[in-house]
């Protein structure tokens, strides 16, 4: 089993299709050596997938899911050279520091796949803390990203990761709140 440190590559599909999905899901896992980070029904009766493992197994993987799902797919990404903070994130294993909290951003869509890639753009854009991915489950099969650092870094990396979203199509919002109260992070500090 790879460790998240040496994931360098993540895969996602989402599907229309559940039972398809779980199809779709072996067929990745057999085609490659990739670690399942996702599986699951989502909101609105659809199934998401995501994978990582490297460059060449996220590859094949979703080269497999693409050919054998083509008329069920809602959206899908393969990001090579992820970046770090995506995996904890999305495993809303982070936990912040009082001290060094600043201001708060959030980027909205409208599929799970795109909030994924707006989060790797996002923390490649500027000096933030990306701290949480939500997918899908109780927002109605959206995606949500939160992040936080400096105003410049924070607004940077939100406009960064919402115009990724927008070439797809799928942005819901964007916000920067710059000095937010410390409730709005009581669930993460």
């Amino acid at each position: 089993m790879m460790s998240i440190s040496q994931m360098r590559s993540i895969g996602a599909i989402e599907l229309s299709s559940i039972g398809v999905g779980y199809q779709i899901q072996d067929d990745m896992l057999k085609a490659a050596t990739v670690q399942l980070l996702l599986g699951r029904t989502i909101c609105s009766g659809k199934y998401l997938i995501v994978v990582g493992g490297s460059v060449s197994a996220v590859e094949a993987s979703m080269q497999t899911a693409l050919s054998q799902a083509e008329h069920a797919i809602i959206d899908h990404l393969i990001c090579n050279n992820v970046h770090e903070s995506v995996f904890p994130a999305l495993g809303q294993s982070v936990t912040l520091d009082a001290d060094h909290v600043g201001a708060l951003g959030i980027i909205e869509t409208f599929s799970a796949v795109s909030a994924l890639a707006a989060a790797d753009v996002a923390a490649k854009a500027g000096r933030v803390t990306l701290f949480r991915i939500h997918l899908a489950m109780a927002l109605g099969g959206k995606g949500l990203i939160f992040l936080t650092g400096s105003v410049a870094d924070v607004r940077a990396a939100v406009q960064a990761g919402a115009e990724e979203v927008k070439k797809r199509g799928l942005l819901v919002s964007q916000v920067v709140i710059p000095h937010p109260s410390r409730e709005l992070f009581a669930e993460y500090l």
